[in-house]
């Protein structure tokens, strides 16, 4: 991966406590897989920082071979990669997530 793209991708994973890598925004998801994460971010009531992927291919691209994970949406909270939509369901479903944001 090119330097520039990820120290980008670092600043957004970095830089905010919170970080959702997705099709589109918070306000106007792009994809199903990626409006379910929103809703269950909001309905936790988390105040989380968005990545619109379609807004620039090499973080899209980036994004996967950062986390080694083919698949976007992805969540990061402290730094960390949680998973895409389907574990955020899950583990929004078991409580996990609740206790991670908190």
């Amino acid at each position: 991966m090119d330097t520039a793209v990820n120290e980008k991708i670092e600043g957004f994973v970095n830089g905010h406590k919170v970080v959702l890598f997705m099709k589109g925004t918070k306000d106007f998801p792009q994809c199903g897989f990626s409006g379910r994460a929103v809703q269950i971010l909001q309905n936790l009531g988390v105040d989380f920082q968005d990545v619109n992927v379609l807004e620039d291919g090499n973080i899209r691209e980036g994004i996967k071979e950062y986390s080694d994970w083919p698949t976007i949406p992805q969540l990061y909270i402290d730094g960390e990669f949680v998973g895409g939509s389907d574990l955020m369901l899950e583990m929004y479903q078991n409580g996990e997530l609740e206790g991670m944001l908190k």
